[in-house]
């Protein structure tokens, strides 16, 4: 299996394959007769007269200072290495990957005006694994993800932290000629893979949110009658309908709510992170249907600047900026923190004596002596806090650069970086829940849960995570639920009862 990298869009399926699985690239014919053409296009702009900016000019506020043909190949360097300017935490391998991939193909469209062979070493690093070290800030989301392409850029030219394995795989640098510089690093890229990721995360995670919603409810005795079909046709919003529809598969047959199904029960209605987990859940997921369809249109899209025409001209413009990109990172982490605050609800309402109908205190063996999941639900709620402060998004921030020329800029990077995290906490904040309801669970025997949980609570036991009993050693149980939810083996584990889930 290869992905075949030319002028039309990739997938997001192919874009995971090769961040994730390593699954090697090839460049089309196709790709290297647009990029052909078109380098023919630069180099006859290169050799006229009237400077072309980005071609014969300097670049940002230096847009107007002409570059005489001796020095041209100083300037892609340079532009390199000054932009090469991140600082901070290194950048996940995936996401990294993610953007050679996504720049890959912007080159192989024959709209940037690069040789082919600048491509196809591209193309070579990532089939060889050599991932260029990307560090966390240096991005403002604006002419592009400048900083870290900048670093992929130092690795083609045979310079920076990865130089050295880029030689031992035998990759030759690549000597940047007029307007390469700027091709490889004035994309959008970088916010995209992101986004992309996070959208395949959040998706596998929104299930993993109606499954603990079931087992919640099931746990804390509460009533399935208010994920009725019916009850979710008065309000059509599509998420919800699934969420619901979801959650009605993970209770069907359970002995527990059926245990005080009928007329005797008191209760007349459960807690809003009960009754209204499908309308939270069903908004997450309308959240990443709109994402996914800025994600479809930005794959298409062809991000340079300047770009070079099917007429030949070679055209300034703005699509650099990733206003369109930002918005929707940021959209995805108010959702992500909104999902993960009703599940923690959820857990410490399993916790208390007082609203748990029948479970001990913190789900203990013996209430005093030990704790029971007291803790684990503190680690929940230092998550939500987190990612309620990683909610505030960052696209309404701008502050102006390069000498007010760029003087509004998207901060999408930055919503990026943030997604990633809270992706990361919302996956630790359901995986204790899962945790804590498997346990309640477990506590209301003799009564029966319904074959789907029962199945999801087998898959934490078979993760070494044990059942009720005396307090232990829980941090290894959380991390041991986080990966059963990462690796999908808990989904996987419930869905061979119910079917596929969405």
């Amino acid at each position: 299996m290869h992905v075949l990298v030319g002028p039309e869009p990739l997938t997001p399926e192919q874009v995971l394959a090769v961040a994730r699985e390593d699954v090697p690239v090839e460049l089309s014919p196709a790709a290297i007769d647009a990029m052909t053409t078109s380098r023919e296009q630069v180099e006859a702009l290169a050799a006229a007269d009237r400077p072309a900016y980005g071609i014969s000019t300097g670049f940002g506020a230096l847009a107007t200072t002409h570059i005489p043909v001796e020095r041209r190949a100083d300037l892609q360097r340079s532009l390199i290495r000054s932009h090469a300017a991140s600082s901070g935490a290194v950048v996940e391998r995936d996401v990294v990957r993610a953007m050679m991939l996504l720049r890959l193909r912007t080159l192989a469209s024959g709209r940037t005006g690069v040789r082919p062979v600048v491509a196809e070493r591209l193309a070579t690093l990532l089939n060889e694994g050599i991932t260029p070290v990307v560090r966390e800030f240096g991005s403002l989301g604006c002419s592009g993800d400048l900083a870290p392409l900048a670093h992929v850029a130092l690795t083609l030219m045979g310079e920076g932290e990865r130089a050295a394995a880029a030689q031992a795989a035998g990759i030759e640098p690549v000597e940047l000629a007029e307007k390469e510089g700027l091709a490889l690093i004035n994309g959008t890229e970088g916010m995209l893979g992101m986004l992309l990721l996070s959208i395949h995360d959040l998706r596998a995670l929104v299930v993993h949110a109606d499954i603990a919603a079931a087992m919640s409810a099931e746990a804390l005795l509460g009533t399935d009658r208010v994920f009725a079909d019916d009850l979710q046709r008065l309000r059509p919003q599509p998420g919800q309908a699934i969420s619901a529809a979801n959650m009605r598969a993970v209770l069907n047959g359970s002995g527990i709510v059926a245990s005080h199904a009928g007329p005797d029960d008191p209760r007349v209605q459960d807690a809003y992170s009960l009754r209204c987990a499908p309308q939270v859940a069903g908004a997450m997921r309308d959240t990443i249907e709109h994402a996914d369809r800025v994600a479809w249109h930005e794959l298409a899209a062809t991000i340079d600047n300047p770009v070079v025409l099917p007429d030949g001209r070679v055209e300034s413009n703005g699509n650099f900026h990733g206003a369109p990109i930002g918005y929707v990172l940021d959209f995805l982490a108010i959702a992500a923190a909104d999902l993960a605050s009703i599940s923690e609800r959820r857990t410490d309402r399993m916790l208390d004596r007082n609203r748990s109908h029948g479970l001990p205190p913190f789900l203990a063996a013996e209430p005093g002596v030990d704790s029971g999941h007291m803790i684990a639900q503190y680690t929940q709620v230092g998550i939500v806090s987190e990612m309620k402060r990683l909610a505030v998004p960052a696209s309404v921030d701008s502050i102006p650069s390069s000498a007010m020329q760029e003087d509004h800029v998207s901060m999408g990077w930055s919503a990026g970086r943030k997604l990633r995290r809270s992706v990361d906490g919302l996956t630790r904040v359901l995986a204790i829940e899962l945790l804590t309801a498997a346990r309640a669970l477990d506590l209301r025997a003799p009564l029966e849960p319904s074959p789907a949980t029962a199945a999801a609570v087998a898959a934490l036991r078979s993760n070494g995570i044990e059942g009720a009993g005396p307090d232990r050693y829980l941090a290894p149980e959380i991390e041991a639920a986080v990966v059963a939810v990462r690796d999908g083996e808990l989904r996987a584990a419930v869905e061979a009862v119910t079917g596929t889930m969405h």
